[in-house]
């Protein structure tokens, strides 16, 4: 083999070497002889080898579980918590600059954001305001990654592990204000129920033949069930009228 063959073999390996290819969702941010160039891709380029270097970056979106965190909340109550966060990068060549390691260091800073936000708040508003807080930790947690070229959409609590003592805490003051709507729900029936009594009776006593009307109802109400025997007696007001006819003659 001659050396002009060794030479095209040689040359043919290193154009081969020098060509890449990067998918639709990887950017390739280059370096030559040490100093930032560009970012390059998706599809084909040429990298020149010993002289160019590439930090290969995805651009899809990454989901990150934040570790469960010791909190204590703003009412002193010691709950763990535990949130998952989704970012992507943006700016490839920031990412890669600006940081040492982008997926650690957002990792780290959705740690520390969750304990210090949810820090400030009690308990009750910790289990009720979930869309509220995990707006304000999206956007907290946003503007630390912004410099490094990431972008947090969404930052959403998973769950809130709550002590024994504090749960069966819960669970009596729900039950007793379960009792307390159902006082209150009794209580106005009552008084609806009062309401409508006194209506009736107020209509009622305005014709005399309507109170024995309503009596003579009731009996007949009664006198439904066979196995019953009904003494009642005959109000003289029903007679009246017989009474006055047989006077007149």
């Amino acid at each position: 083999m001659g050396l002009t063959t060794i030479l095209i073999i040689v040359l043919i390996l290193i154009v081969f070497s020098a060509i890449k290819v990067l998918r639709e969702y990887e950017r390739a941010v280059i370096f030559r002889l040490g100093r930032y160039i560009g970012v390059k891709g998706p599809g084909l380029f040429i990298l020149w080898p010993g002289i160019d270097k590439m930090v290969k970056v995805s651009l899809r979106v990454v989901t990150l579980d934040v570790a469960p965190q010791d909190v204590i909340t703003k009412d002193n109550v010691s709950v763990k918590v535990n949130a998952v966060a989704y970012f992507r990068v943006f700016d490839a060549a920031k990412a890669v600059i600006e940081v040492e390691d982008y997926l650690y260091a957002t990792s780290q800073i959705a740690q520390t954001t969750l304990r210090s936000v949810l820090g400030e708040y009690e308990l009750d508003d910790l289990l009720s305001e979930r869309e509220k807080i995990n707006m304000r930790l999206q956007k907290i947690i946003d503007q630390h990654t912004d410099p490094w070229g990431i972008k947090v959409s969404t930052v959403e609590i998973k769950h809130v592990d709550i002590p024994q003592e504090m749960q069966r805490a819960i669970a009596r003051q729900a039950e007793a204000e379960r009792e307390r709507r159902a006082k209150i729900i009794h209580a106005e029936g009552e008084l609806q129920a009062a309401e409508k009594l006194n209506k009736a009776a107020e209509i009622i006593g305005r014709t005399p033949t309507g109170i024995q009307l309503r009596f003579l109802q009731t009996l007949t109400e009664v006198a439904t069930e066979k196995n019953s025997t009904t003494i009642f007696p005959i109000p003289i007001d029903l007679f009246t009228p017989f009474i006055k006819k047989m006077s007149e003659k």
